[in-house]
């Protein structure tokens, strides 16, 4: 296995087990792996982690991890609603279908300023903290809330991502995969009721 391989396959735990976000998860295993190593190599991408992760969940969470998933993607599609004329998109772990109870739900919404979310917000008495999300491109305005979620019996955390109302043409851009990173509401309501079936 190669250092980069150790470093998914470690970064894969921290993000199941400590609700890590992938970027973190990798800096850490990295991080950890270098005190042991004497050879140097590149993080691996975020597919990498996250196939490492769909390995991880089957072996050690296969009983619990579905219904986990189902349940946060259940609050997600509440918050969408509720959110609707922000034009809301879940991405991250409970997109990708790899979320857990530790996970928090990632939206982006989609605005002609981004002031107008906020606005939102406080207009429905929703308690949000605001921060700045760095990364390629221009910054992002990222409001976080924090939601109780019943089926869970834990506070979920929820990253609402405001982005310009022209990203969302190519929000639904595929992976190298073909895989898409995020989806709207009705892709999600579609996903909840292939699970419910399953289940």
């Amino acid at each position: 296995m190669s250092l980069s391989e150790e470093i998914a396959a470690a970064a894969a735990r921290l993000v199941v087990e400590d609700g890590m976000e992938y970027g973190q998860a990798k800096r850490r295993a990295a991080r950890d792996l270098a005190r042991r190593a004497t050879r140097s190599a590149e993080l691996p991408s975020n597919e990498q982690v996250e196939d490492e992760v769909r390995s991880y969940l089957l072996l050690f969470c296969a009983d619990t991890q579905p219904a986990e998933l189902l349940a946060l993607r259940q609050l997600a599609a509440r918050w969408m609603q509720r959110l609707a004329e922000y034009r809301p998109h879940l991405s991250g772990a409970a997109w990708r279908g790899t979320a857990t109870r530790r996970s928090a739900l990632h939206i982006d919404l989609y605005c002609d300023d981004a002031k107008t979310a906020e606005i939102g917000l406080l207009n429905m008495g929703i308690d949000f903290d605001v921060a700045t999300l760095g990364g390629p491109g221009e910054p992002v305005d990222l409001l976080t809330v924090a939601d109780f979620c019943p089926v869970l019996g834990e506070t979920v955390t929820l990253h609402l991502a405001v982005r310009d109302h022209d990203d969302q043409r190519g929000a639904l851009r595929p992976d190298a995969r073909g895989r898409s990173w995020r989806g709207d509401l009705g892709a999600l309501r579609r996903l909840l009721l292939t699970a419910q079936e399953a289940l």
